[in-house]
């Protein structure tokens, strides 16, 4: 199975934990048996094993302490060359917006940047990418704004894409 199957099947299983389990503290946390629980949902074994990895990977970064903040609050986040060519400018300008809005703080960023860093696929589509934030989200237990969530779970991205690109440029 090619590396972008994989990743949009375990999208699909990210988006199913999160419609089934209304926060992470329900989901369950012992592999083996959210292993078969996906199993008895119908996904495929490859699909469920590279899920559970990256949940493991979401768990263990929401553990960790938010890193010191270094740089004012005019600071701009910097992107590694792997970050740019993995996250597109929409989604890097999706970003932009979902700290604007509030929504993601330094240290949600950072888990939600480092999450679609670990997914098999070369490019992160922002679908993909909301769907990451909502995960992060979901995990800390975040309140969330209905609209903001409205545009988390929305996958028209045509709409948008001219809005977060925008929300990058430079003037």
């Amino acid at each position: 199975m090619m590396a972008h199957e994989v990743g949009a099947a375990m999208i699909d299983i990210l988006v199913y934990l999160f419609e089934t389990y209304g926060y992470a503290d329900a989901c369950p946390e012992e592999p083996e048996q959210l292993s078969r629980k996906l199993a008895s949902a119908g996904f495929e074994e490859a699909d469920i094993s590279a899920a559970v990895e990256w949940l493991r990977g979401l768990r263990l970064a929401s553990r960790q302490e938010a890193p010191r903040p270094l740089a004012g609050e005019r600071s701009m986040r910097l992107y590694s060359e792997a970050e740019v060519a993995r996250l597109d400018v929409t989604s890097r300008g999706f970003i932009v917006f979902l700290e604007e809005a509030g929504v993601l703080d330094m240290r949600r960023r950072e888990m939600a940047i480092e999450r679609a860093m670990a997914l098999p696929e070369s490019e992160i589509t922002l679908s993909q990418f909301k769907v990451i934030v909502l995960m992060v989200l979901w995990q800390e237990r975040a309140s969330v704004d209905a609209l903001i969530l409205d545009e988390l779970l929305t996958d028209e991205v045509a709409e948008t894409e001219d809005l977060w690109q925008d929300a990058l440029s430079v003037h």
